[in-house]
């Protein structure tokens, strides 16, 4: 087993086990404070993969302003101790994780997963921020950049242009989710 699988392990523990206390705990400051623990785990999980930015990212914008954001609300609101109280949204909820649980099993048992190739390893350099310069000529053409002018665009792009281009999907979803955080921590705070 390498250091790499170890490390692997270890995170992945540090995701699930403090993402279960997230779930069961009854105080709602402890819930958010392993929230923390889980949002930084899952950046090292993106350091593993080589997206240290991303991994910065998660660090910043979710294990610190997310997070206190969520913990702002929460010191607003009264009983924080009694937690959440059970009411009829809580079966179909636990319905629908079942069913999204049980989706991602089965798509994760039935996709074919396959290891990067060395010949594809230039194509997987194209989208990594910190390589795009370091692209040979060769994948550039078997990537559809013809041109001097377009290699050398492709060159100089920067995680602007990979994020407004390739990757507008997941910019765009990461967006909804911090503005789905800011409308549940305004829903949190406001008077009943």
């Amino acid at each position: 087993m390498s250091v790499q699988d170890v490390v692997f392990w270890i995170l992945a523990v540090a995701v699930i086990v403090p993402a279960l206390g997230v779930v069961l705990v009854k105080d709602l400051f402890h819930s958010v404070l392993l929230l923390v623990v889980v949002f930084i785990a899952v950046a090292g999980f993106f350091v593993m993969m080589s997206a240290e930015f991303l991994g910065v990212v998660q660090v910043l914008i979710y294990a610190g302003a997310v997070s206190i954001l969520v913990i702002f609300a929460i010191m607003l609101t009264r009983d924080v101790q009694r937690g959440n109280l059970p009411n009829r949204i809580q079966m179909p909820a636990m319905v629908l994780s079942a069913l999204l649980l049980a989706t991602l099993i089965w798509t994760a048992t039935q996709t074919e997963w396959s290891h990067i190739d060395e010949g594809q390893q230039d194509l997987v350099d194209l989208v990594q921020t910190s390589s795009v310069s370091l692209v040979t000529d060769e994948a550039l053409l078997a990537s559809g950049f013809v041109t001097d002018e377009e290699q050398a665009a492709a060159r100089q792009a920067g995680l602007a242009d990979l994020l407004i281009g390739d990757f507008v999907l997941p910019f765009e979803a990461v967006s909804v989710l911090l503005l789905a955080s800011v409308i549940g921590a305004l829903a949190l705070v406001r008077p009943r």
